[in-house]
């Protein structure tokens, strides 16, 4: 069977996801020509190569990237959905994995942006789990989801002005959501008795 030849991507398998990817020797040809204008070794230049190309794929025939988006988590095998059942399961480091790879593939999506941050307050990665807010922020905007798992994260770092402040903005929003209250209680359970949740 002959393959169409599309920049770099192997397209005589009969596999989707295989089209999707970029063949080897494409991606190996061309970083080895990056590293020589570049000056970075070969092997770095085949690594950013790879990570590149696998942040933004093309659409699959003739099929949206909103279409492909809009799909994200109905299959109970794809990254959001295998993230959600780890975190589910307090397994947050596969999680982490997860919601990572989620939002490597699909930059635009708000609820793996949310869950990476949400797994990254688990592991204690407050550096990374900001990141990941602003990110679901930037896309979405301060909801109260948002703001209420921000208030979250910072009673986790026993930072509790930051906490409260967060959590009212989340109130403002929506003062029946039961979530907010509840951090919000939690919160003063927590400041009274002087630690961190946990």
């Amino acid at each position: 069977m002959t393959g169409l030849a599309l920049a770099g991507c192997e397209t005589t398998s009969s596999n989707l996801s295989d089209l999707l990817k970029p063949s080897d020797s494409t991606s190996q040809a061309s970083a080895s020509a990056d590293a020589a204008s570049t000056g970075i070794s070969a092997d770095a230049a085949v690594a950013q190569a790879s990570a590149e190309s696998a942040v933004e794929p093309a659409p699959a025939l003739g099929v949206s990237v909103e279409a492909q988006q809009a799909l994200l988590g109905s299959d109970p095998n794809d990254d959001l959905s295998l993230g959600k059942k780890q975190y589910r399961a307090k397994n947050f480091a596969l999680a982490e994995k997860y919601f990572r790879h989620a939002v490597e593939l699909h930059p635009n999506d708000a609820e793996s942006w949310l869950g990476l941050a949400a797994s990254y307050d688990r592991l204690r990665r407050f550096d990374l789990a900001d990141r990941a807010y602003g990110q679901a922020t930037r896309l979405l905007g301060p909801t109260v989801e948002i703001l209420n798992n921000e208030g979250y994260s910072y009673m986790l770092r026993g930072d509790y002005r930051r906490a409260r402040a967060k959590l009212m903005a989340a109130r403002s929003k929506d003062p029946a959501n039961k979530y907010v209250q509840n951090n919000l209680v939690l919160l003063e359970d927590s400041s009274r008795q002087g630690k961190a949740i946990e």
